[in-house]
């Protein structure tokens, strides 16, 4: 198959692609990638990108930037960031590039266990996450040649507890390479609309 990561360089990405690699075709595009950039915010950069791919056999997103920060201080603009760039941002690729797949391919989606549990100055994530798994269960009924749209819900990566450990008191994290197995399954499986959790 031929699959499309968007946020390839991040620390999920490189584990998505690391794991689907030996079997497909990867193309690994993301804001600071040099072979396929891509703003997930704009719409003339995300076509530009689909134009440059081709035709696809599977989009998987593990981009999107969240705010993180205390509700008595949250400002709509800062709320605002997780919905232009986490939400809207993958819905973007989702919209868009269903008319790039081939039939029977598929689209992964990102969010996160926040969605689910929430916590301390994490609105924001926990309103993003839960609108994206609203997004893929929605659009799986109406998404034609037999194209599939799943997400991944991952727990605080083992590789990021260092940075973000401190938000997510008595979790148990999970690895990248864990992580993976996910997409893997949402690619090369035959579910849709369902919401993979890694926890």
């Amino acid at each position: 198959m031929k699959i499309l990561i968007v946020g390839a360089s991040g620390t999920l990405g490189r584990a998505v692609a690391e794991r689907l690699a030996p079997q497909h075709e990867i193309l690994a595009a993301g804001r600071s990638s040099a072979d396929y950039p891509v703003d997930i915010t704009d719409d003339a950069s995300v076509e530009a990108l689909f134009r440059r791919t081709g035709k696809l056999d599977a989009i998987v997103s593990t981009a999107g930037v969240l705010h993180f920060g205390p509700l008595e201080t949250m400002r709509p603009a800062d709320f605002a960031l997780g919905l232009n760039d986490k939400l809207l941002g993958q819905v973007r690729l989702a919209l868009l590039g269903q008319h790039h797949l081939n039939d029977g391919g598929s689209i992964t989606l990102t969010t996160g266990i926040v969605a689910e549990e929430p916590i301390r100055s994490g609105a924001n994530a926990s309103a993003v996450n839960n609108a994206i798994e609203g997004f893929v269960r929605g659009a799986a009924f109406e998404l034609r040649r037999d194209l599939r749209i799943n997400a991944v819900s991952p727990n605080v990566l083992t590789e990021s507890w260092e940075a973000y450990g401190a938000f997510f008191p008595g979790f148990e994290p999970v690895t990248a390479t864990r992580a993976a197995l996910a997409y893997q399954r949402s690619v090369e499986g035959i579910q849709s609309g369902r919401v993979f959790k890694v926890w």
